[in-house]
Formats: structure tokens, sequence, C-alpha cells
């Protein structure tokens, strides 16, 4: 397995309420672990929860006796929404602080997968598919067919998310678990990446022949120079390649 990852504050915002966390080594009962969370609040509070959320979920996992990989992710993005509300309960300037959240892991050429909010994750294998689903207003438009893909892409609500940690007492969780191809590569990533770069230019970049630092530094830089208008956070996984590429 190789892997790259890595977040930038973009041409914007001032803090990077992005957090992310790689391993190809095994985190408790896991063989690996990756994970991305883009957070939400004034102050420093989106910052302290994508935070929050990326350490609670990496500790749970790695002190839990659970062996089974969708158990153990919901046991602890469940911690980490409660713990982001009581802190939240607790400090009035984290008041209605959030965060996104993607988790994956790759076990015997599956991955299982969960995510609350925006944040995506793909699969590419000749092709580029979105695994996961966007928890968003203007996503839940396109679905019901009031909006096309198209006109999504920049209407004025699209940053408007209907699900993250932090929103409620109980977080709905979806989870995916699908077979990886020979040679097929998984990117992780927050808007800031989406917003900035559509999916016909990422899956060309994913495309040219490029070592994964080369790859989610090429993708970064392109959202960059499209504006960067939020910060980005990128993680890009070959689980067919053996040389470990750290960040």
């Amino acid at each position: 397995m190789k892997s790259y990852s890595a977040t930038d504050v973009g041409q914007k915002r001032k803090i990077n309420q992005d957090s992310i966390f790689a391993s190809e080594q095994p985190v408790g009962n896991l063989p690996n672990l990756f994970i991305v969370a883009d957070g939400m609040g004034g102050h420093n509070a989106g910052d302290f929860a994508s935070r929050y959320a990326v350490s609670t979920v990496r500790d749970s996992i790695l002190h839990s006796q659970e062996r089974n990989p969708i158990k153990l992710i919901d046991e602890a993005i469940h911690l980490a929404n409660k713990g982001i509300l009581s802190e939240a309960a607790e400090h009035a300037e984290m008041t209605g602080m959030g965060t996104t959240i993607v988790v994956t892991t790759v076990v015997d050429g599956y991955a299982y997968t969960a995510n609350v909010g925006d944040s995506r994750l793909y699969l590419y294998d000749g092709g580029l598919k979105q695994i996961t689903r966007d928890h968003s207003l203007v996503e839940e438009m396109v679905r019901l067919g009031e909006i096309s893909e198209e006109d999504a892409r920049n209407h004025p609500d699209k940053h408007i998310i209907t699900r993250a940690l932090g929103a409620a007492s109980d977080v709905d969780i979806d989870f995916f678990d699908y077979k990886i191809p020979p040679d097929g590569i998984i990117l992780m990533c927050s808007d800031g990446l989406t917003n900035m770069v559509d999916d016909i230019d990422i899956r060309k970049i994913i495309e040219r022949s490029l070592t994964a630092r080369e790859r989610a530094e090429a993708l970064i830089e392109t959202a960059n120079e499209n504006g960067g208008k939020d910060n980005i956070a990128v993680v890009i996984i070959e689980p067919d390649a053996d040389e470990v590429e750290e960040c």
C-alpha cells in the first residue's frame, strides 16, 4: 500500500479547519486507517471540531476490542459526535461547532467507508466514481430532481449540509463496502477540493503517471489555481502499491 495525505489553507481562509489522519500501518484491529474531517464554526471552533473528531475516531479504534470494521468505525464516530456536543455545551465560544467526516480502511482487497456530511471518497478504477453521498441541501435537491447537477455546482446554498458531527445527539452515518480492483486508487477529500475542481479534471490528474504525493499536490495546486476559496484536504491511497510514501 502507498498513500499520501495533505491539507492546505487555500487562498481565502486564514485558519485551516480541515484535519486528516493517514496510517498504512495497523491501528488497533484495523490494518490501516484514513480519515478526513472538515470543521465548521466561528473562532477556532471548526478547527477544534475536526481535530477532535479525527483524534477521537483514531483513539477509539486503537483501543477497541471490536474486530468488525463497520462496527469499529460506527462506535468511533458516535463517540466523536458525543464528545463534540459535550465540548460545545461546556464552552460557549464553541456553541454550534461541527464537522464532516469520512473514514475508510482497506481489508483483504475490500474497502469499508463511512461518511457524514459532504467530504467525499472516490474510487478510480479506469473511471472516477463517487462512493460516498453528500449530505447537503443541494444534493438532496438534485436527488429529488429539483435542480440539475450543473445547477448544483454554482447554487448559492451549496455549502449547507444536512448532517454533521455535533449537529444532533444521534448521528446518522452512511456506510459503504466495495471491492478494490487491481490498480484501483482511492481519493478522500474535503469540499475545498470538489468545489474548486470538477470530477473530469480530478480524473485527469488521477490518470497521470504520478506518485501518490504528486497526485495529491497536483489536486491541491489546481484547487488553489481555481480560486482556493476554502481549505483543501486530500488523501490518496494506492492499495496495490508496495512502497509506502509518507507525508
